[in-house]
């Protein structure tokens, strides 16, 4: 059998004692992520996925660098992309490739001590070498792809939220309520005029009410998009009623030389109610 057959049967073999005694050294006591789960099925599937590993990695030393790692991806992104990954700091992680390279180091030591005769000094370098480098691989691809799932989940995240913070809520046939709170930026307010528009079609709403007492701060582009809203608003036949303007508002929109003679105001979303009663 060739030498680096020899190293590969070798580490296969040991790729379960690897992962047990990888897992006995843990530091459990990480203030979050994968690594301090109690969760027995979450603890389970994180010595699958180390255990799995260590079968694709052991194949380092039988097969082409490109090839090696190409054959890793399928590993690299399936735990990249798991939960529990997502939710662990990425430098938690990279400590634990940095430990499981010490392991190898280890492992391959023993090997060398057992066939000292079979290899030379030089050889032993060079494996070991091999071995560093396969882990920076792998630590960088991953450090990758880790960070493009954690922004794609924040960008998820972040529609949710502004989803959920521009809602047009049904008050009783052909009424509506439009209630903003928060800071409002450009990107926002342009996603709250495409959802108002979506929303009020959908629901057959043919009067709004748009609260804006829970908006702290506005700029110009901003107070813009609010009243291109209300003249969409009015090209599909919706009412609208604007309540609870702010006087910073008030005075970004005199300066922008926004006209207020075409809406409909009221000091309050209670007075606009009242009024749209009489």
């Amino acid at each position: 059998m060739k030498p680096a057959q020899e190293i590969r049967e070798f580490l296969l073999d040991k790729a379960k004692q690897i992962t047990e005694e990888w897992y006995a050294s843990l530091d459990k006591n990480d203030p979050s992520g994968v690594y301090s789960t109690t969760d027995p099925h979450a603890i389970e599937l994180l010595k699958k996925q180390n255990y799995e590993f260590h079968l694709q990695f052991c194949e380092l030393f039988v097969k082409e660098e490109s090839v090696f790692l190409k054959d890793l991806e399928q590993w690299i992104i399936q735990v990249a992309k798991d939960e529990q990954h997502l939710n662990t700091p990425m430098h938690f992680i990279v400590r634990e490739f940095f430990r499981t390279r010490d392991q190898y180091f280890q492992f391959l030591g023993e090997f060398f001590s057992a066939h000292r005769s079979a290899f030379p000094q030089e050889n032993v370098d060079l494996w070991n070498q091999r071995v560093s480098r396969g882990i920076d691989s792998v630590v960088i691809w991953f450090m990758e792809e880790h960070h493009k799932f954690s922004v794609k989940r924040l960008q998820c995240q972040q529609e949710m939220i502004n989803e959920l913070s521009s809602p047009v809520i049904t008050l009783n046939r052909g009424t509506g309520l439009l209630p903003l709170v928060g800071d409002i930026d450009t990107a926002r307010a342009k996603l709250i005029l495409e959802k108002t528009l979506e929303q009020c079609a959908e629901k057959r709403v043919d009067c709004l009410f748009i609260d804006l007492s829970g908006v702290i701060m506005i700029d110009t582009m901003v107070a813009q998009q609010l009243f291109h809203l209300v003249e969409a608003l009015g090209l599909i036949g919706v009412k609208t009623t604007l309540s609870g303007i702010r006087p910073e508002l008030a005075q970004t929109a005199v300066q922008l030389g926004l006209n207020f003679d075409k809406l409909s105001i009221a000091s309050t979303l209670s007075h606009a109610m009242a009024a749209s009663e009489m």
